[in-house]
């Protein structure tokens, strides 16, 4: 346990620092379990907790400006390429979109909380036109709640950890397993999300094919699945195209079983 102990002490908030940074610049890396060990290092008198949760404050907001000013910027190609870096990637721009759509910008306060909305809310939130005093003033309420409650279970259950560092200390290379099997669990989402990815293509129509049957004569029926906030961040379609709830028990209803469907969503 000494081991570990050393330098968790010396360099725990530089680790909460880099960790939550990376984490809202979009990296796949969870951030509450660092935090909850310096809660549990600050309940043994390390450091004033005060001083994780302002430094993950201030790491949440540096890592959200880049993309509140990307989302600013580029509109909802930000969101997209955010996305991708996603686990789950194909609901992270639907969910979020919903979510700001319904709750606007005090969403921010809890975005933190909410998987997948938690990177992607600056850069809607920039979509959006927010202004920079309420997205930071929101966004730091959040961050603060979220650090906040992770380093207070921390504090809380500051005796569990200590065993479980003094587990892992003992351990050693079985801890490098269980580390081996999720580095193993996210390369199978990778595979699986790609394999998907792949089948779809199959099933895909090209921009130049769909232009040729629209001037055919065939009259395919074309769905636009974006989200509202989507179609209000970029308001172009594909002429004709008719706007869909993917949420609702029928799509589109009276649609011959001959006729020819084309569907394209975010």
């Amino acid at each position: 346990m000494e081991e570990l102990a050393g330098p968790l002490t010396q360099y725990g908030l530089l680790l909460v620092f880099a960790n939550v940074l990376i984490t809202q610049l979009g990296a796949p890396l969870p951030a509450i379990p660092t935090m909850i060990l310096a809660g549990a290092l600050a309940q043994q008198g390390h450091w004033p907790a005060a001083f994780v949760v302002g430094i993950a404050v201030v790491a949440s907001l540096l890592g959200d400006l880049p993309w509140f000013y990307a989302g600013r910027r580029y509109g909802h190609r930000a969101i997209n390429t955010l996305c991708r870096f996603a686990i789950e990637p194909d609901t992270c721009v639907r969910q979020t979109e919903n979510i700001f759509e319904r709750w606007g910008p005090p969403s921010l306060m809890i975005a933190k909380f909410v998987p997948g909305f938690a990177t992607v809310a600056p850069p809607i939130a920039g979509a959006f036109r927010l202004a920079l005093a309420p997205f930071l003033a929101y966004s730091a309420v959040g961050a603060g709640l979220w650090a906040g409650a992770a380093v207070a279970l921390g504090m809380l259950f500051h005796n569990q950890v200590t065993r479980a560092l003094e587990w892992v200390s003992d351990m050693g290379t079985w801890a490098l397993a269980v580390g081996l099997v999720v580095v193993f669990y996210l390369v199978f989402k990778w595979l699986e999300r790609w394999f998907f990815i792949r089948i779809m293509r199959m099933a895909r129509i090209t921009v130049d094919e769909l232009h040729e049957l629209m001037r055919s004569g065939s009259s395919p029926l074309i769905l636009d699945a974006r989200s509202a906030a989507a179609r209000r961040l970029d308001p172009r379609r594909i002429p004709g195209a008719l706007a869909i709830d993917t949420n609702a028990p029928v799509m589109h209803p009276g649609v011959a079983p001959d006729r020819d469907v084309v569907i394209y969503c975010t």
